[in-house]
């Protein structure tokens, strides 16, 4: 770059920096920002400057990276439209933070003091809202209540301090029927400072956030006005079979914290394992209120902290219990055609319309198997594959692996379980048992039978 084009960089550059609001900050102080747009799940953040603490892992994100500065902990979200691959081959518009929705998760420690720049990219203003934090209100991020709104093009500063331990989130305060259906949110763990009676100290500590979008099969953009039609169920922003494995090692103590931003509850379910509901939004629960379970509730605008022994190996599903949540996209206005004759049909209809399918006589599980024709940038309604065949899953649904061999802080795919011999459900080839049925025990009182007569009549008393 020669002199002249370098002073003319500078001016520009300086012209622009001279547009952002800041509250008592120099622009020139401002942490450069850090964008990912890899769709991988990142490997835990270690804290090389601020407190310690045991980091988290977001499942198919990342935690953004910090600087300190005069002993604040600072941080620069930057909200902007982005390109997420929901699955390989399906791409779709959405809003989000530094290149990726769910923007990244932010890991601080109670009692840091914490600065966060936020840019505004979007065609519109927006605000951030910090979900479950206890803060001063004008740093509550209700735009026209607690806030001007953050203009496009401006940079606004938040400041406070992480009062409490536990497991929040961030969004916007704005225009959420749009931002927030576009895909705006992010993940929040302050870790506690000190030992502290209720939280456990984990081997292994997942995030991830659940949320929604309907887009059209064969379109990139969601539908900001759908109410409840939703037909993209996501983990971060993924479905099945996109969604990254959770990984353990036998016998580890792990923490799994579940964010719900969509416009319906979850019942995420895990296989195998019982656990114990350990957080909410509120904070760390105390002991003597937990209980076992296999499947916790999440419902809107909530947070879940779950944990558990993981002591049986295998490749254990984990996943929404609302059947339709495991699913991709299809249409709501598809007949139900089990059970209705075919033959002789699909020959006539395939002369005029050669792609024709039967679909559905005989239930959906042949979805799982068929490549039927789909329009481009649609994810496949039921698909992923395990070592015994198609497994007919979509959207809310992952793998929880345990597995003896896996190396302490190695959180990479060991690949599918080895099924120790005799341990398989397999087919019965021999004789089978004599089904026999009882005799009905119910018999007919007399009395009874002829208490209520033709006519209307009840029975007398």
């Amino acid at each position: 770059m020669n002199l002249n084009s370098r002073r003319k960089f500078l001016t520009s550059a300086a012209a622009s920096m001279a547009g952002l609001t800041v509250a008592r900050s120099a622009l020139a102080g401002m942490p450069e920002p850090v964008i990912q747009t890899s769709v991988e799940t990142a490997p835990p953040l270690i804290p090389s400057t601020g407190r310690p603490y045991n980091p988290v892992v977001t499942v198919n994100g990342w935690t953004l990276p910090w600087r300190m500065n005069n002993g604040v902990k600072e941080f620069h979200l930057v909200a902007e439209p982005v390109v997420r691959e929901v699955a390989p081959g399906f791409m779709v518009n959405m809003w989000g933070y530094n290149g990726q929705s769910p923007g990244p998760t932010i890991e601080v420690v109670e009692g840091d003091r914490v600065r966060i720049f936020v840019t505004n990219k979007l065609p519109e203003h927006t605000s951030v809202h910090w979900h479950g934090q206890r803060l001063p209100n004008g740093m509550d991020g209700v735009g026209g209540l607690t806030q001007p709104q953050i203009p496009a093009g401006k940079t606004f500063v938040y400041e406070f301090e992480a009062r409490r331990p536990g497991t929040f989130m961030y969004h916007p305060h704005a225009d959420e029927m749009v931002q927030m259906a576009m895909g705006m949110m992010g993940f929040w763990v302050t870790h506690p400072k000190a030992k502290h009676p209720h939280i456990a100290d984990v081997d292994r500590d997942f995030c991830f956030l659940l949320n929604a979008f309907d887009v059209e099969p064969g379109s990139r953009t969601p539908k900001i006005n759908t109410m409840t039609d939703f037909n993209i169920w996501c983990w971060n922003s993924r479905i099945f079979p996109a969604i990254d494995s959770l990984n353990v090692r036998l016998n580890d103590r792990v923490r799994i914290r579940i964010g719900n931003l969509t416009m319906t509850n979850h019942p995420i379910h895990l296989h195998g394992h019982e656990f114990l509901v350990t957080g909410t939004d509120g904070g760390p629960t105390p002991p003597s209120t937990r209980w076992y379970e296999v499947t916790t509730d999440v419902a809107v605008g909530q947070m879940r902290q779950i944990e558990l022994i993981a002591d049986e190996e295998g490749d254990w599903a984990m996943h929404c219990h609302k059947s339709h949540h495991t699913m991709n996209a299809m249409g709501h206005d598809v007949p139900t055609m089990i059970g209705v004759d075919h033959r002789g049909l699909v020959g006539k209809i395939q002369k005029v319309a050669p792609d024709y399918m039967l679909m559905g006589e005989r239930g959906m599980a042949d979805m799982g198997e068929m490549e039927m024709p789909i329009p481009e940038n649609t994810a496949p309604m039921m698909t992923g594959t395990g070592q015994f065949g198609p497994l007919e899953m979509g959207g809310m649904f992952s793998v929880f692996k345990v597995r003896n061999d896996q190396k302490r802080g190695d959180y990479s795919d060991p690949g599918p379980y080895k099924f120790p011999a005799g341990t398989v459900a397999y087919e019965w080839n021999g004789v089978m048992p004599k089904t026999e049925r009882p005799a009905s025990r119910v018999k007919t009182a007399p009395a009874l039978a002829s208490a209520v007569k033709p006519g209307g009549k009840g029975m007398s008393h």
